[in-house]
């Protein structure tokens, strides 16, 4: 199916008052256009209340970039038509025809945003008769063997298969900025999780050998930031202190956990509470070593 345009979803932005979610909205196109840019993806972003529609030709290449964009909860490769009940039968039947056989059963889930002279359930009374007559599939509503999803929002109607899971979050930059303690690969899970929260991360790195893994890391997901390299006889407790204040961060992030020797860990934490000046935070300190491998894998940070 050729799709001319990816319907994208967010979360926790829609629960801001207007001037901030229009503010985390904005932020959020300007990240989605720098990523795809980035990826020579070519576009066309438009903007509305609740949704945002990436055009591109380019649906394949840009679906791998926006699960890697932290703000976007979910998206659909999909078609666009008006908001007219013979429009949309129109698209259905097509769409549905490629798809399903009197063999297979079907269910259509409409949503609804706007003015109209039909409700949603007209649509899909009447939508789910056409595709019956057209392919002679069966309705099946809770399991069925194909999902047709018709959105309609205002003049405009959206029809797509499926609903891709995003990284979800808040939109990179908008929640403050932190400064991450990195002494081993796995402690950049802990500055994944606040990069998710929407703060701006920058890195102190403790170990010339975790500098590739940082570059790979922040070229995956899309993240500009500075990259501080200490030396083994640098004062961890100063320099951190100072890198924070130069930054002007709000935080200090590490990878502490309590899985091998945790008295040793506690033992740390305690003395970074009574050196350094900032709020210290542990995003790591009640996984176990399997759950934080397996994101490690998942986020792609080479342990």
């Amino acid at each position: 199916m050729k799709y001319e345009l990816i319907l994208i979803r967010y979360g926790e932005i829609a629960l801001k008052g207007k001037t901030t979610r229009r503010y985390f909205e904005n932020v959020l196109v300007n990240n989605i256009k720098s990523a795809l840019k980035t990826e020579n993806i070519t576009n066309a972003i438009r903007k509305e209340w609740g949704r945002i529609y990436v055009f591109t030709s380019q649906i394949k290449e840009s679906i791998d970039v926006l699960q890697r964009i932290f703000g976007v909860t979910s998206f659909s490769p999909s078609l666009k038509t008006t908001a007219d009940m013979g429009a949309i039968s129109d698209f259905a039947i097509d769409i549905s025809r490629k798809i399903l056989t009197k063999e297979k059963s079907f269910a259509l889930r409409i949503t609804r945003t706007g003015n109209h002279e039909f409700t949603s359930q007209d649509v899909a009374i009447n939508i789910g008769s056409d595709i019956v007559g057209a392919t002679h599939a069966k309705v099946d509503l809770n399991t069925p063997d194909f999902e047709l999803f018709i959105e309609i929002r205002n003049e405009n109607a959206y029809l797509f298969t499926k609903k891709i899971r995003g990284i979800g979050g808040m939109p990179s930059n908008t929640q403050g900025k932190a400064l991450a303690l990195v002494d081993d690969s796995k402690s950049i899970l802990a500055a994944w999780y606040l990069m998710r929260r929407g703060c701006k991360v920058i890195f102190l790195n403790t170990n010339k050998s975790n500098i590739d893994v940082l570059q790979s890391f922040m070229s995956k997901w899309y993240v500009e930031s500075s990259i501080h390299t200490i030396g083994v006889k640098e004062n961890i407790y100063e320099s951190l202190n100072q890198k924070a204040s130069e930054e002007k961060c709000d935080a200090v992030v590490t990878g502490h956990t309590l899985n091998e020797y945790p008295s040793d860990s506690l033992s740390d934490i305690s003395q970074l509470k009574r050196h350094v000046e900032h709020l210290i935070l542990h995003p790591l300190i009640a996984m176990d070593r399997n759950e934080i491998n397996v994101k490690c894998e998942e986020v792609g940070i080479l342990i």
